[in-house]
């Protein structure tokens, strides 16, 4: 018996039922029309979400490179020593992190002096204004391999933008054991009208190096999410790296002359199909 027998053969008797959902999969990575076998799922998608579910942990558990971090950061972006600061939760490690996402959203007093320091050498004319226009905050959050992978080679990308709309830009900062807004306590401390923090979000079953982006006009201690803007899922299998810049360019435009963020601004850029993003139906209503 041949080899093209012996597969032949093993179609034939194959115990998997398919889903007659199985051309939706053509639109998503997630766990949808996996068929069985019997009343059970089949091996192989089932060994696959073991593996998924590991990587996720993994990512969550996974300690930020903040060295590296840094020195990528630098590097790419031709930043003096002073331009690029690290800083620390009140969270002191990940298990704290974890149980206490409150203190994941405020800076430990060592990094509180940091930044009080920092100030103290700015010009003190202009020690009660906002002395610029955005400060970019890089956070672990729940998966530091996301920050890892995408947070340079995204900076890469959107700094050439940045340097051509002539924004005054802030230090930038890597933070361990971070939160969202945490990001609101820093733009505060530097003086900025605008922060935008790049933290690695929680991970799925199909994406453990997820970045998201979130956006907030005139941060301060105490804003809660309807006053950010949220670019979410960029990464190299989500989100490309030149749309979420090119939704970012606009979101930041928009919020410094509009002075606000959140729930009264809206993504209004235009998909590479022509469609706006805010105007865009979900697939399974125009696939149904």
């Amino acid at each position: 018996m041949n080899q093209d027998t012996v597969t032949e053969d093993k179609k034939s008797t194959s115990t998997v039922v398919a889903n007659p959902w199985g051309k939706l999969r053509q639109f998503t990575s997630a766990r949808i029309a996996l068929g069985r076998t019997g009343l059970s799922m089949p091996t192989t998608p089932q060994l696959a979400f073991q593996l998924a579910h590991a990587q996720a942990r993994d990512a969550v558990y996974h300690p930020l490179d903040v060295d590296t971090c840094k020195a990528s950061v630098k590097e790419e972006l031709g930043l003096p020593e002073n331009q690029c600061l690290v800083l620390h939760s009140a969270a002191v490690d990940r298990d704290m992190y974890l149980k206490r996402p409150d203190l994941g959203r405020r800076l430990d007093r060592a990094s509180q002096e940091t930044l009080i320091r920092f100030a103290q050498t700015e010009d003190k004319l202009q020690e009660h204004a906002r002395r610029y226009d955005v400060a970019f905050v890089l956070v672990d959050g729940l998966s530091a391999l996301a920050i890892e992978m995408n947070a340079v080679p995204f900076l890469r990308l959107a700094s050439k933008h940045l340097g051509d709309q002539g924004y005054a830009i802030a230090p930038f900062s890597i933070v361990e054991q971070g939160r969202v807004a945490i990001g609101d306590e820093i733009g505060e401390r530097l003086g900025a009208k605008l922060v935008v923090v790049l933290i690695g979000e929680r991970p799925g079953l199909s994406s453990p190096d997820s970045m998201g982006l979130y956006i907030t006009w005139a941060p301060k201690v105490g804003l809660t999410d309807e006053s950010r803007n949220c670019i979410s899922n960029v990464r190299r299998e989500g989100l490309s790296f030149t749309e979420a810049e090119s939704k970012l360019n606009f979101l930041m435009t928009e919020a410094l002359t509009r002075e606000l963020t959140g729930v009264q601004l809206k993504d209004e850029t235009v998909t590479n199909d022509g469609i706006r993003s805010d105007q865009r139906r979900s697939f399974l209503l125009d696939h149904s």
